[in-house]
């Protein structure tokens, strides 16, 4: 089985500034790799000749549902530009999120059929969950259930944001196993112990919380994950998370 390759998810280096001192933090940390956010797509140009400057690449990159709906060729014209091969969708609106069943199985196959609009144009496209895809609908269905049977038949793949899962109370073995078919992509990060890192939602540093993440990352590989993205939604400091979790994670990325 070959390693997949380990990456960072911007959005947890946001607050150091601007597109550049995100980069020279994660080149910094050890990173070859980033993912980015939606607004990066904006100035292609500019970001290819950022990460080129310091030696990284964006395989990924997040994109809003909005930009999805208004353009989603200029979207794929401008990810192609800079290398991405891979979106991954993050959340729908909140406004959107209390569908009932039907609601997500619509929402599965708007996304369905804008994935064979990207495919088209050499850009898969992916749904990265959190933790409400996962609560009892009225009737009992699960919305990421729900999203991917809308999806059925087309090329929608999946970026499974493993602590999610479990704070949304779930086996996230489970969920990688049952959509293992569609599994793309996984996020790492941790949870903190029960009362503690408050200030940071509750996150902290891969490999210091109570994820097994030796165990997540072998499950995570095995089931089809070829892109392993370290986040922290909310960092008090996101130099020193990036580098620490590198430093935990990068024996993994050698080893597969």
């Amino acid at each position: 089985m070959t390693a997949p390759t380990l990456s960072i998810q911007l959005y947890s280096l946001r607050s150091l500034g601007g597109l550049e001192r995100q980069l020279d933090a994660a080149a910094a940390a050890g990173f070859r790799s980033v993912e980015t956010i939606g607004s990066h797509l904006d100035d292609a140009g500019s970001l290819k000749r950022a990460l080129a400057e310091r030696g990284l690449d964006a395989p990924s990159g997040h994109v809003g549902i909005a930009a999805l709906r208004q353009d989603a060729g200029r979207v794929a014209a401008a990810a192609g530009e800079v290398g991405i091969t891979q979106l991954f969708m993050p959340a729908f609106p909140s406004d959107e999120r209390s569908m009932d069943a039907d609601g997500w199985t619509r929402a599965g196959a708007e996304l369905g059929a804008i994935a064979e609009t990207l495919q088209a144009r050499g850009v898969a496209l992916g749904y990265h969950n959190h933790h409400w895809e996962f609560a009892r609908l009225e009737g009992g269905k699960r919305p990421l259930d729900c999203l991917f049977e809308g999806a059925k038949g087309s090329p929608l793949i999946w970026q499974a944001d493993i602590a999610w899962i479990a704070r949304g109370g779930e086996d996230a073995a489970t969920w990688l196993a049952k959509y293992r078919s569609a599994l793309a992509s996984a996020h790492v990060k941790d949870q903190a112990p029960a009362g503690e890192n408050e200030d940071e939602d509750g996150w902290c540093d891969v490999g210091a919380g109570t994820l097994d993440w030796p165990t997540l990352w072998e499950k995570a590989a095995a089931d089809g994950a070829k892109l392993m993205v370290v986040e922290h939604d909310n960092p008090k400091d996101p130099a020193g998370f990036a580098s620490r979790s590198f430093r935990y994670l990068e024996r993994f990325e050698r080893t597969g």
